[in-house]
């Protein structure tokens, strides 16, 4: 049995009082606390073995450059990746963002004739399809949407059921024999849904496109393998699994890494440099790893996974769903609409909602002022709020440290919102 107050109690930053009232952090979708072994970890490198990696032959340099490695093959382990040297599928990135971006860079040089013949297979042409969701966060659809622009591809997406799911039963219109790319959220950071991967995945394969997986939402709250999926790439950022921030990860299938062209460059991803023909890069993931690495990061964000795994992926989830229970209670208020599945079913605990006649900045101070911590805006995820018919909502989400008694806290709060702004 997991002792979950126990578990709270790890996290020095909730134990504060916000506007006279004691804190309640229902925001882990934006960014999760940190518990304390990680906040040491950071700390700890400093302290002790700060040097940079793969670099120098003295002492520190190896002891900083196991700690480095040591952490990468830890965050393999959470998500069910190869991490043995020459087989390693872990790339660290500045965040989800950085690696999403860093696929889109390579994809869109593969196009460019850049890479070995084995790079052909992310060139991109006037004609091929890229295809997202209409669920995806920016840092999905954006960079994606460029590569078309740059490449003349096609830019196509996935749409959604009325409460907000990925639609799964078009797939064959979608994505078709031109299809080059796929890339999809595996749960919504908006709706909290969790998208049914397979059969998406499945007809990427089919036709010979490569799919990617944006994993920010679903591997701090979920028993994810990457391998068992047969996604190949996914990204996701450490300060969203009770890491540090700064930091992030990009897994590819270990013959996916050894094909795609670099998309960054400057130190520690060459092998050999020269003045008057073309560098040798190294292997995978060194070629991807260009300049100092935030290795301190890396080192916490190794403690935090091995940390989230000591407790269980199987139980943090069970506790989150008692959570989403609870805050799907928000949508039994008169006037307030939840954007998103009703149902406590294939979801995490983070439920967006609107509240009838009051703006949501309104809304967010009115909590906030109750010392509750809750998202406010378009959640970088402009078209699924349209999809709404919304422009913004609010959000709460919902972390390891959370109790059924925050979420309570939230729902009685809200029941406030518009008799106190004369909305009724």
């Amino acid at each position: 049995m997991v002792d979950f107050k126990a578990i709270r109690d790890e996290f020095p930053i909730l134990d504060q009082e916000i506007h006279g009232h004691p804190l309640v952090y229902l925001d882990s979708a934006a960014t999760s606390q940190k518990p304390e072994c990680v906040i040491d970890a950071e700390a700890n490198f400093y302290r002790t073995i700060n040097a940079g990696v793969h670099r120098g032959a003295h002492e520190l340099a190896a002891r900083s450059t196991v700690a480095f490695e040591e952490a990468r093959a830890k965050v393999a382990k959470l998500v069910g990746a190869n991490a043995a040297e020459g087989e390693e599928e872990i790339v660290v990135t500045g965040g989800a963002t950085a690696g999403l971006n860093l696929l889109a860079t390579a994809f869109g040089n593969a196009s460019l004739g850049r890479g070995e013949e084995a790079a052909k297979r992310f060139a991109l042409k006037p004609g091929d399809e890229i295809v997202v969701s209409r669920a995806e966060h920016h840092s999905v659809l954006l960079p994606f949407q460029e590569l078309a622009y740059r490449t003349g591809a096609t830019f196509k997406w996935i749409d959604l059921t009325e409460d907000g799911r990925v639609r799964t039963d078009n797939l064959e219109e979608v994505i078709t024999d031109r299809t080059k790319v796929v890339a999809v959220t595996h749960v919504g950071n908006t709706t909290g849904a969790i998208t049914n991967v397979a059969p998406i995945i499945k007809r990427a394969h089919e036709v010979g496109a490569v799919f990617i997986l944006d994993a920010c939402q679903s591997v701090p709250h979920l028993k994810v393998d990457f391998h068992a999926l047969d996604v190949d790439f996914a990204a996701w950022s450490a300060h969203k699994m009770y890491g540090p921030t700064g930091v992030g990860f990009l897994y590819g299938k270990r013959e996916m890494l050894e094909a795609l062209p670099p998309a960054n460059f400057g130190g520690s991803m060459v092998e050999l440099a020269y003045m008057d023909h073309e560098a040798q890069y190294m292997a995978p993931p060194a070629r991807f790893e260009a300049g100092t690495q935030p290795v301190a990061q890396v080192v916490a964000a190794g403690v935090a996974a091995e940390w989230m795994m000591n407790i269980g992926m199987e139980n943090i989830e069970a506790h989150e769903k008692t959570i989403s229970a609870e805050l799907l209670k928000l949508g039994d208020i008169n006037g307030i609409r939840i954007l998103g599945p009703r149902e406590n079913v294939d979801r995490i605990g983070t439920v967006a909602f609107d509240v009838k006649g009051v703006h949501p900045h309104d809304v967010g101070q009115f909590i906030d002022a109750q010392g509750i911590a809750i998202r406010v805006g378009h959640h970088c995820a402009q078209p699924v709020h349209r999809h709404f018919g919304l422009y913004a909502s609010n959000r709460a989400s919902s972390g390891v440290y959370n109790s059924v008694a925050d979420a309570q806290a939230l729902v009685e709060a809200a029941k406030g919102i518009r008799p106190f702004f004369g909305a009724e």
